[in-house]
């Protein structure tokens, strides 16, 4: 008999590998988030993107959504970037906090890890992503890195990471 994908949701371990997600977001994120030029917040690649602010703001409210899915309480709010691009970095490390709390918690989640991991996080993964290819648009690069050198564990979500052990020129 074939699993279906909700009776592999739940296998033993996907709560650990979802933190572990959680975790390489925070790695990531805070990488392509901090030393962010004043100008690269509000840069536009033209008329119909968004800026890297207001794709921050939208990780933040992806963030907010997973936690609402994992309490059993779904809810979306969109938000707009706060005035300061260093408060939405932090919201995105407090957002990354509770949903990590969350996961690491005995509680039952209202949805399966595997849902979580497929909607807000990848989402979310994407959009560090698109603000990293903003940053290099405007000027201001991230280095890259093998990310599987890096030192990422599960439960550091918090804006202090490990050191880059392999970024590349």
């Amino acid at each position: 008999m074939t699993a279906t994908p909700e009776a592999a949701l739940e296998e033993p371990g996907a709560r650990q590998l979802l933190r572990h997600a959680v975790a390489t977001l925070a790695y990531r994120g805070g990488k392509v988030l901090r030393g962010v030029p004043p100008e690269v917040a509000g840069f536009k690649a033209g008329p119909a993107t968004r800026t890297p602010a207001e794709i921050l703001a939208h990780v933040c409210d992806l963030l907010d959504w997973a936690l609402s899915i994992a309490r059993g309480q779904q809810a979306w709010h969109d938000s707009t970037p706060q005035a300061e691009w260093g408060r939405d970095v932090a919201r995105f490390h407090e957002g990354l906090a509770a949903f990590d709390a969350c996961l690491a918690s005995d509680a039952p989640l209202g949805a399966s890890a595997s849902l979580l991991f497929q909607g807000p996080i990848a989402d979310a993964l994407t959009h560090v992503g698109q603000i990293a290819l903003l940053r290099r648009l405007a000027g201001a690069p991230v280095k890259g890195e093998n990310y599987a050198k890096a030192e990422i564990v599960a439960g550091r979500v918090g804006p202090e990471q490990a050191a880059p052990r392999r970024e590349l020129d």
